[in-house]
């Protein structure tokens, strides 16, 4: 198999693990603290953050890699606007996925504790999981906009005022 087609695969299947994780764990949790069990949402959370650490996380960093030996291979320009735009909107989700990652930790460690105590989640908790749940939304939309940049390929001057 030549290289450009390796590079492309392991570049898609990056790109749909990032999509697809991204998804598993927000209806996981979300349908964890739904049932307000501390216990249960402990759980899921603890299943959350690992699979964050190895699929996510894994994924972020192959997909610029993949992304810069495939742009090579085809003979894509990096300056390609495309590109650029495509690069800032994936700086843009990593923005929004890097707190995720730290409150996901905190939610685990909260439900843990009243799971612990056999008390309620404390009241913090569900401010912070607002926030957890409102930072998937930009971060999902800029994956569906890189997607289609990828695919679309588009003309795109980001240099020019015209």
């Amino acid at each position: 198999m030549p290289l450009e087609d390796i590079l492309r695969l392991v570049h898609v299947l990056g790109a749909t693990v990032l999509f697809g994780t991204g998804i598993g764990i927000a209806f996981f949790m979300a349908m964890g603290v739904r049932t307000r069990d501390p216990r249960i949402i402990a759980h899921v959370a603890g299943i959350v953050v690992i699979a964050d650490t190895v699929f996510t996380a894994t994924a972020v960093v192959l997909q610029p890699l993949t992304g810069y030996g495939l742009a090579r291979s085809i003979g894509w320009p990096l300056n390609e606007g495309w590109i650029l735009l495509a690069l800032a909107l994936y700086v843009v989700v990593g923005v929004f996925w890097l707190p995720v990652v730290w409150i996901q930790i905190r939610l685990r460690d909260m439900a843990r504790q009243a799971a612990a105590d056999a008390s309620a989640l404390p009241p913090g908790f569900d401010r912070l999981y607002r926030v957890w749940f409102a930072f998937g939304f930009p971060a999902f939309f800029c994956v569906v906009a890189i997607f289609w940049l990828m695919l679309a390929k588009p003309s795109i001057n980001l240099f020019s005022l015209n």
